[in-house]
């Protein structure tokens, strides 16, 4: 699959081949008539509509709850909130994947946009999940490291006009039947007193969420989390419950918490990775500890983009 450029150059190549193909089109016999139908064909081919993209590919699957885009070596969730609205939880490492993805699934209104931490895997994706759609409010972890990144991440919001907000430890919010809580990062991060520590930077400072959806499905989504930050947040919420779907921190590195693992006990682990990356993700012993524990694992890098019914 080719990707098309966004904005004027997507529109501008649009028009040129469309030109092309009508011109092409007045050799041949009922030239009319075949131009019009190939130039419409082409911008069906192009612009995808969610119902004709369906129908060909049965992607995205109807009443989907959950979706991982499949953008590379990055993370980019999408959790349906109703109609033509979505959750989107990190925006992947190139604005193009990202923006593909959410027109497939249909997404035009996103009413919070959570950036989990500001490495660019995360963040850099931005434009392409602003691109076209209504975009409510931007949340992202407290800690502005790298500074570029945050930078870029700001810059870019203030030309879409798109306020940012911070994620507060404990937080609840609710969009039709989807409810989501903030379990990370507690205020006491970056401190070792109380939780445990010394934290591994941004990746420890990731937002993590937990997740219920429509017929009580379960996600907990946790960043770039390192060890000491997954044992923190065991310590803080002991009570953490197991849960259907997890997004494994951290594209499926080797550096996992066992006894979180334990404690989630999940039925679906995602793993959001790219193909053949330099990371060795994911890692064949976290996969391995997650199938031991009982859960079946979908990747990106071998399953493409994934949704949960």
């Amino acid at each position: 699959e080719l990707a098309w450029p966004g904005g004027w150059r997507g529109g501008l190549t649009l028009a040129l081949l469309t030109v092309t193909v009508v011109l092409g089109a007045r050799r041949l016999p009922y030239r009319g008539a075949v131009g019009v139908l190939v130039a419409g064909l082409l911008l069906l081919a192009v612009v995808r509509p969610v119902p004709l993209s369906r129908w060909a590919t049965g992607w995205p699957p109807p009443d989907w709850v959950f979706a991982m885009c499949q953008v590379g070596q990055g993370d980019a969730t999408v959790l349906a909130a109703g109609g033509d609205s979505a959750v989107v939880v990190d925006a992947g490492p190139d604005p193009v994947p990202v923006d593909r993805c959410l027109r497939e699934l249909g997404v035009r209104r996103v009413p919070l946009l959570v950036l989990t931490h500001f490495h660019a895997d995360h963040v850099a994706g931005l434009p392409g999940a602003l691109r076209g759609r209504s975009v409510g409010a931007i949340q992202t972890t407290g800690l502005e490291e790298p500074p570029g990144q945050a930078a870029f991440v700001r810059r870019t919001a203030a030309a879409a006009r798109v306020p940012v907000i911070r994620a507060e430890p404990g937080e609840v919010r609710r969009i039709g039947d989807l409810e989501w809580r903030v379990l990370w990062p507690w205020p006491a991060a970056g401190r070792t007193a109380g939780i445990g520590g010394p934290f591994e930077g941004p990746n420890d400072a990731s937002v993590a969420l937990l997740v219920h959806a429509a017929g009580g499905l379960s996600l907990l989504l946790l960043g770039d989390l390192e060890p000491p930050a997954q044992r923190a947040l065991l310590r803080v919420h002991p009570g953490l419950a197991p849960v259907d779907v997890l997004k494994v921190a951290h594209h499926g590195s080797a550096h996992q918490d066992p006894a979180l693992m334990r404690a989630v006990r999940p039925r679906l682990a995602l793993v959001s990775a790219g193909r053949d990356n330099p990371y060795g993700h994911p890692s064949p012993r976290t996969l391995a500890a997650l199938r031991d524990g009982g859960a079946r694992v979908l990747r990106t890098d071998r399953d493409g983009a994934i949704a949960v019914v």
